[in-house]
């Protein structure tokens, strides 16, 4: 029925926003989708570009062309589709038109600066991955007096509380006062890394802006502002292995 060197059936609805892989295996077991016809009993299945989709018997969307937002992730929001505390989040300062959307990697809620989004979960997920070898950039605002030394410990990794850190690069920019400035690059991201390793040195982070994203800057984009990455920058510095989902799916879209 279909090319066995495609995708599987759920991760094709959700790219496309019909569902989650979750939300889209049960719709396969209640028999809501086919495939050229013929209604499927197992999301084990791979379908390909040509194939006809169906969910209760109306076509799905074509698949999209790969899209990147920048956000400036003001401070106090939080980076989730839904809280339970009823907090104000991300997707509340995009526009209402622009479809299905996901993050890349997380801010906390007391963190600002630089967030990427997309509309393609692979993209999203290649991005999230230390072995992309993305730095990630920050400005770091400390309450304390760092020295060469503590980021010497950086430059060489970090176990806190039973978790390894990977090597920091961290150069202290200023003293101001009881506080310093640092830029402080990483590659891998862990929940709270930054402000734990600091931490940990005796420093404690009182602002925290992330500044870039691989090649991404957060440049002049005023908080809260948000702007779409030109196709042609995503050409450049995505890679070829990306570039038929930046060109073909948006020549079908267009």
């Amino acid at each position: 029925m279909t090319d066995t060197k495609g995708e599987r059936i759920a991760k094709r609805l959700a790219r496309v926003g019909v569902a989650s892989r979750r939300e889209a295996e049960r719709l396969i077991a209640d028999g809501r989708v086919s495939v050229n016809g013929n209604v499927l009993t197992s999301p084990a299945f791979n379908v390909g570009p040509d194939d006809v989709i169906q969910l209760d018997g109306e076509a799905i969307p074509a698949i999209p062309a790969i899209r990147v937002w920048r956000l400036h992730k003001p401070e106090g929001v939080v980076v989730t589709h839904r809280d339970e505390k009823n907090r104000k989040t991300v997707f509340d300062l995009l526009p209402a038109n622009i479809g299905h959307v996901m993050t890349v990697g997380r801010l906390d809620l007391a963190s600002e600066g630089l967030l990427l989004l997309t509309n393609d979960g692979d993209l999203a997920r290649w991005l999230e991955l230390p072995a992309t070898g993305w730095a990630r950039r920050y400005r770091v605002r400390v309450f304390g007096t760092p020295t060469k030394a503590m980021m010497a410990k950086l430059a060489k990794g970090m176990t806190v509380e039973g978790v390894t850190y990977g090597p920091i690069e961290a150069k202290i920019d200023s003293q101001q006062g009881a506080n310093a400035w640092l830029t402080v690059t990483l590659r891998e991201g862990k929940n709270r890394e930054i402000r734990r390793v600091m931490e940990a040195l005796g420093l404690k982070v009182n602002r925290l802006l992330r500044t870039a994203y691989g090649p991404f800057q957060l440049g002049s984009l005023p908080r809260g502002g948000f702007e779409e990455v030109p196709a042609k920058t995503l050409r450049e510095q995505l890679g070829a292995q990306w570039h038929d989902r930046i060109d073909a799916y948006r020549r079908r879209a267009s």
